[in-house]
């Protein structure tokens, strides 16, 4: 008896270093389309009777239609609550204050160099600045724009001496000063004072 020889199985998913663009679909999806593909190229080349491959599709079944208005209606939850929490949020600011400073922050470096990703750009900061830039205008009010290059989180709001390095894993800000707080607090503090300045200058 001639022994078979043991070919090797090589899934979609070990071409995903190879083509990024794999990683966006789920590996046993891969695995099942490759499945699905050679059983249809088997039965093409051994069984004259059953012609050329039918690909099933995906996008028109009943279920894939339903389960995407299912997510389309989560998003949407979502995008709604969202935009309410920030409507609310940017009217009690501009109520209660006469001026509020935020950081002139550069979003799309730090979805390239930070590696958030989409987190940053789903927090929807831009669109709640714009409520409250027009919030607070409607009042004779301002909203104050510090550097963006500004050390507000690197900066001790006690002595004011600057760390070189901070690491984005340091929850608390330690200075030979002795001030030790929660290092958005320590920055929320720089902040306002920069912001003061700025409205003096």
């Amino acid at each position: 008896m001639k022994k078979q020889k043991k070919t090797i199985k090589i899934t979609p998913a070990a071409y995903k270093k190879e083509y990024p663009w794999l990683k966006e679909v789920d590996s046993l999806a891969l695995a099942n389309e490759q499945l699905h593909l050679e059983r249809a190229y088997r039965k093409f080349f051994e069984e004259s009777k059953t012609g050329f491959p039918k690909f099933k599709s995906k996008h028109g079944s009943r279920y894939y239609q339903k389960q995407k208005r299912k997510v389309a209606r989560c998003h949407e939850k979502v995008r709604n609550q969202r935009k309410d929490y920030h409507h609310k949020l940017s009217f009690r600011l501009a109520e209660e204050y006469d001026a509020v400073a935020v950081e002139d922050l550069d979003l799309k470096a730090m979805i390239r160099g930070l590696n958030f990703g989409k987190s940053v750009m789903d927090n929807g900061d831009g669109n709640f600045l714009n409520m409250l830039s027009y919030k607070l205008e409607q009042r004779g009010k301002v909203l104050v724009k510090t550097d963006r290059f500004y050390p507000s989180s690197k900066k001790c709001s006690k002595c004011g001496k600057v760390k070189e390095t901070l690491a984005l894993s340091e929850r608390t800000y330690h200075c030979s000063c002795g001030n030790h707080m929660d290092r958005d607090v320590n920055a929320a503090i720089n902040m306002r004072e920069e912001g003061k300045r700025l409205l003096c200058a």
